[in-house]
């Protein structure tokens, strides 16, 4: 069994990453959220929010200066090549931020398990860089019919959203591991315990 040290946790919007993720911190396990570092490198007065400004014009800022993300959103769900432009500004900064990130774990521990937390992995050719990938699953008309639910959103809203990302199905072929998240919250979590304890025997450790 090989071992596994750093590990690209992904799925689609609406599938339960972000639970899944917390399933693993309550584990233990260190997780580093790509989302929480987009929203750190776009703070006001670092180099992307200026980039973003003058790409997308002052109708994404706030009247404090700080990001507007819903206006951003608005912009570039809708335009294939402003999400490229965005994505262009804001995901070198934060592959330059996980791996600061990353390093000071690994400083202070150079065996820790450390999860990865990023959405947008395979559509950023990300895979190389993690011992295993996981894929956070349900199905896409769960994804819209959740999406509707919690954000509010009409179906049509809901499918622009889903567009700007690769495919739940595809991602599901292409990880290494699939966590299918169609039953229960409990269900979840005891999927991420038994891939845990898989890890830990292969890493030489007590899985108990």
């Amino acid at each position: 069994m090989k071992r596994v040290r750093l590990v690209g946790l992904t799925g689609g919007i609406a599938t339960g990453k972000s639970t899944a993720a917390r399933f693993f911190a309550d584990a233990g396990v260190v997780v580093v959220d790509a989302d929480q570092l987009a929203r750190r490198v776009v703070e006001p007065g670092r180099p992307a929010l200026r980039d973003l400004s003058e790409a997308f014009g002052s109708r994404i800022l706030r009247p404090d200066g700080s990001l507007d993300r819903e206006a951003l959103a608005a912009v570039v769900f809708r335009d294939a090549a402003a999400r490229s432009r965005l994505n262009a500004i804001v995901h070198p900064r934060v592959a330059e931020e996980a791996d600061r990130v990353i390093g000071e774990i690994r400083a202070s521990d150079a065996d820790a398990l450390v999860v990865y937390d990023v959405p947008l992995l395979f559509e950023c050719s990300m895979e190389g860089r993690f011992d295993e990938v996981v894929v956070v699953y349900v199905p896409r008309t769960v994804q819209v019919s959740r999406l509707e639910a919690r954000d509010g959103l009409s179906p049509e809203q809901a499918e622009a959203r889903l567009a700007a990302q690769l495919d739940i199905e595809e991602k599901a072929r292409r990880g290494d591991r699939v966590l299918d998240n169609r039953g229960s919250r409990e269900d979840l979590r005891r999927q991420v315990e038994t891939l845990l304890r898989r890890w830990r025997k292969g890493n030489g450790e007590n899985p108990c």
